[in-house]
């Protein structure tokens, strides 16, 4: 199917190339999951949904914080999912916990807003 959604809308995300993208992408909403966290694997499949819809206005990444500590460090995460909005580089927007698609969606076009 043509218009089937992939994780390959979806950047992985490092300590390593974390702040390269930040940069690089106007707004970037980031998904700190782990896999083995329920409420994680909740909303995963709509951070693929939206990064599809989104795609070319907002970038979708996700940073597994297991294997990526520092980004939990540098950001204060002590729960998860969170998910880090980016704006011009700027940190400016956080959601502690896994809410609904539409929930997510509002967030995404307030981040847009801005």
């Amino acid at each position: 199917m043509a218009n089937e959604t992939t994780a390959s809308d979806v950047l992985k995300i490092t300590d390593d190339n974390q702040d390269t993208l930040v940069k690089q992408n106007t707004m970037l909403v980031v998904d700190c999951y782990a896999d083995w966290c329920g409420p994680c694997r909740l909303i995963a499949p709509f951070i693929v949904e939206l990064a599809s819809e989104y795609k070319g206005k907002v970038a979708f990444g996700k940073i597994d914080v297991d294997q990526s500590p520092g980004v939990s460090r540098q950001f204060g995460i002590s729960s998860i999912p969170t998910l880090l909005f980016f704006k011009n580089g700027k940190l400016v927007d956080r959601i502690i916990g896994a809410l609904p698609k539409p929930a997510l969606k509002d967030k995404v076009e307030a981040l847009i807003a801005m």
